[in-house]
């Protein structure tokens, strides 16, 4: 699979939807992830990202411009022990819940399946990042329609045990935008993660993101040999 440049794959799609990458720095040293969220709708487009606990949740950033709740309000991220939980939606606190009660990434995800939300049917893309012992693996995960049919649920789970330093994968919501929104294809896309710091980092996703459509991003870089790590957090709503 040809390794490509994350910047050039937000910047060459308008709207992606929602994001999660995953990867380890050229050095070895850090495991990386990223998460945005982006928005057509006004409902969509009133959220901030606020921290809580070691992870993050969406917040209405005009409490009386929300008017539906139930699919943007969520914890995008929690930690469980060593393993950092990435995901769009309320799904988040069902890998959680599950791994909890001793069950795997893909047992934890079993009872959920892509949004309510026809006719887009978006997808649930879940990823979680397990540290321990100097060692870093990940998984991703994508619950779909079957090309829109919502009486089938595709069920896909990546994983990768050993990942290559200098690199990661993205997976988003949308293949593009459109009408109704056309789901994510494949496996999530192979990019180059460079050597730029944390800060660096995040402004080159930020600023290749549509600037219309995007709300919110998150960063996190954690220092694989010791599980701490540092965080970043862009809100276009201030």
């Amino acid at each position: 699979m040809e390794i490509k440049s994350l910047q050039d794959e937000l910047r060459n799609n308008p709207y992606p939807g929602r994001g999660i990458v995953i990867g380890k720095t050229p050095d070895g040293k850090y495991a990386v992830t990223a998460y945005f969220i982006m928005g057509r709708s006004v409902n969509s487009r009133n959220r901030i990202f606020a921290e809580e606990g070691e992870g993050i949740r969406t917040q209405a950033h005009d409490p009386s411009k929300l008017s539906d709740p139930s699919l943007i309000i969520y914890a995008p991220v929690r930690v469980f022990q060593d393993q950092t939980i990435v995901t769009n939606g309320d799904q988040t606190d069902t890998v959680y819940d599950g791994l909890a009660e001793g069950k795997s990434f893909e047992e934890a995800l079993e009872g959920r399946e892509f949004e309510p939300d026809g006719p887009n049917y978006t997808p649930r893309i879940s990823g979680v990042m397990e540290m321990g012992a100097g060692a870093f693996s990940y998984k991703m995960s994508i619950l779909k329609s079957a090309d829109g049919d919502p009486s089938c649920c595709n069920r896909y789970t990546f994983s990768y045990d050993k990942p290559l330093a200098g690199e990661g994968r993205f997976i988003h919501t949308y293949q593009r935008d459109g009408e109704p929104l056309p789901s994510f294809e494949g496996e999530p896309k192979r990019i180059a993660v460079g050597d730029e710091d944390i800060d660096s980092f995040v402004k080159g996703i930020w600023e290749s993101l549509n600037e219309d459509n995007k709300v919110s991003l998150f960063v996190r870089y954690i220092e694989i040999a010791t599980g701490k790590y540092e965080s970043r957090i862009i809100n276009k709503n201030v």
